[in-house]
């Protein structure tokens, strides 16, 4: 899971992903009669109604919206879509192209980290002589791959054709944050079947998920391959959804004959050296700066950091990309010369999460004296479009600078709804909260618990990079907390989390 700038890589709500290339004719024709056996049946379009959670006002419900994308039959009442085209639902309907009476559906299982997400409809019957599709491998670079689904604008299937161009880890833009294996398709990527199936020789290769838009790329979209699908659905085998599981450190080529033989590795081609360890992740506390891992899984890194895996070159951590929470790896490293082999346990790591768009979560905060609290991440920052250099500074260097470690959860006072007992506190706003009363804020709890204690007369606040403290008199503020809430018409003064 490396972190990558997304530039203007969307996920959309629905995607027609592919437009008509050059290919063999007896392609086409093989094609035409995969399609023309029904290989479309399982494909259903999915409306969605949602609420956007309001993180400029957490105690309102939020912002009534609504999309539409596609799935796909896969199993039993089981269908398959991009979990940004059903994030945030509060009613989700499935209707095929042969039926188009709506029925009611419902999230069995969602992956916000591979933009994917499992569905079933609440009365199977009206599916039960669907044929689920059948899945197949990843496509080879330039040959023809077909799209169906469901565009903007129309109740029937759309049924399109490109080329695979690439294969590559790429940022999967639903998060921000998370980067996978995706499939690039020479197509322009608009609104359309986003979602939805794209089959080669009958069979799922892939679902359509996201593209550039405006003038970054032309006739570029992407496709999330079955590497990515398979281990999904392994993963939620269990009855639930673990998360990606990293490393935590990233590395640097080593390319240059000097650096290689100052590093000890002799040339080869083979190794690459540490730039970082994020002491939180897995291999925090086996990994140094500036050592070289020559392997992974018995399989040599070349100093580019490409492995041979499966008869391709991939990037290494397609490797772990393939494990899951609490699996095993083994790690072959050099320092200072020696070589070394320690066996890694892999975990997720929470901190990057922060960092990335969340769904499906009602947003937390405390409320006191109309001083809104709110716990720091990407949904916040673009709500509030906030400006100030140190909570700017904070979010943008949480991991380089490892400032999770001491501050788990920055916690910021978003706002300042005005009464006379805040008069002339609103600059306030925008600002980290460092302490209340003495009590270090690393989490939101913390404001909750430093605020509920009465022992002094006096609410001092103090905040990051800000020199005069925010001081409240206890009493009058606490009196005018009840008319504060009525005014604003907030009806619970906190909301911390799930118990």
């Amino acid at each position: 899971m490396n972190i990558r700038p997304l530039l203007t890589l969307l996920a959309l709500a629905v995607l027609p992903p592919v437009m008509a290339q050059p290919v063999p004719e007896t392609l086409l024709a093989s094609q035409a009669i995969d399609l023309s056996s029904g290989a479309w049946d399982g494909v259903v379009n999915i409306d969605v109604s949602v609420l956007v959670p309001d993180y400029r006002e957490p105690w309102n419900a939020g912002q009534p919206s609504g999309g539409s994308g596609t799935g796909f039959l896969i199993g039993k009442n089981r269908f398959l879509t991009n979990a940004h085209v059903v994030s945030n639902a509060t009613r989700i309907l499935i209707r095929t192209s042969n039926d188009p009476e709506p029925h009611p559906a419902k999230i069995v299982h969602i992956a916000h980290d591979c933009d994917l997400a499992l569905i079933e409809a609440e009365d199977p019957k009206h599916f039960e002589k669907l044929k689920p599709l059948d899945f197949g491998g990843i496509p080879q670079l330039n040959t023809e791959v077909i799209a169906v689904g469901y565009p903007i604008g129309g109740d029937r299937i759309s049924v399109t054709r490109g080329v695979v161009s690439r294969i590559d880890f790429r940022p999967y833009s639903h998060t921000s944050v998370d980067s996978h294996l995706a499939i690039q398709v020479d197509a322009a990527i608009n609104p359309g079947n986003s979602g939805g199936p794209v089959l080669q020789a009958g069979k799922v290769v892939g679902v359509a998920f996201q593209g550039f838009s405006g003038r970054v790329a032309q006739n570029v979209g992407y496709m999330i391959p079955m590497p990515v699908i398979k281990r999904f659905l392994k993963d939620i085998e269990d009855g639930r959804y673990d998360h990606y599981v990293d490393l935590a450190a990233s590395d640097f080529p080593i390319e240059n004959p000097a650096q290689a033989k100052a590093l000890g590795t002799n040339g080869g081609g083979v190794g690459v050296m540490v730039a970082d360890v994020e002491p939180a992740g897995s291999v925090g506390e086996i990994l140094k700066i500036g050592d070289v891992i020559l392997g992974i899984d018995d399989n040599p890194v070349l100093n580019n950091g490409l492995v041979r895996y499966e008869g391709e070159l991939v990037d290494m951590n397609e490797i772990v990309e393939r494990k899951f929470a609490g699996d095993k790896i083994k790690l072959e490293f050099m320092r200072e010369g020696k070589k070394q082999e320690v066996t890694v346990t892999l975990k997720r790591f929470d901190p990057y999460v922060r960092l990335g768009a969340t769904y499906n979560q009602r947003p937390r905060y405390v409320v006191f004296a109309g001083l809104v609290f709110q716990p720091m991440d990407r949904n916040l920052m673009d709500a509030h479009q906030i400006r100030d250099r140190t909570v700017s500074y904070v979010f943008d260097n949480f991991l380089t600078n490892k400032l999770y470690v001491e501050r788990p959860e920055p916690v910021v006072l978003t706002s300042v709804l005005p009464d006379e007992v805040n008069t002339w506190l609103t600059p306030y706003a925008h600002s980290i909260v460092d302490e209340i009363n003495g009590v270090k804020i690393k989490s939101l709890k913390d404001v909750q618990t430093a605020l509920s204690k009465k022992d002094q007369a006096f609410i001092e606040i103090r905040l990051l990079e800000k020199s005069r403290p925010l001081v409240l008199k206890r009493e009058i503020a606490e009196a005018a907390h009840p008319r504060i809430m009525q005014t604003y018409n907030i009806l619970g003064d906190s909301f911390v989390g799930e118990e």
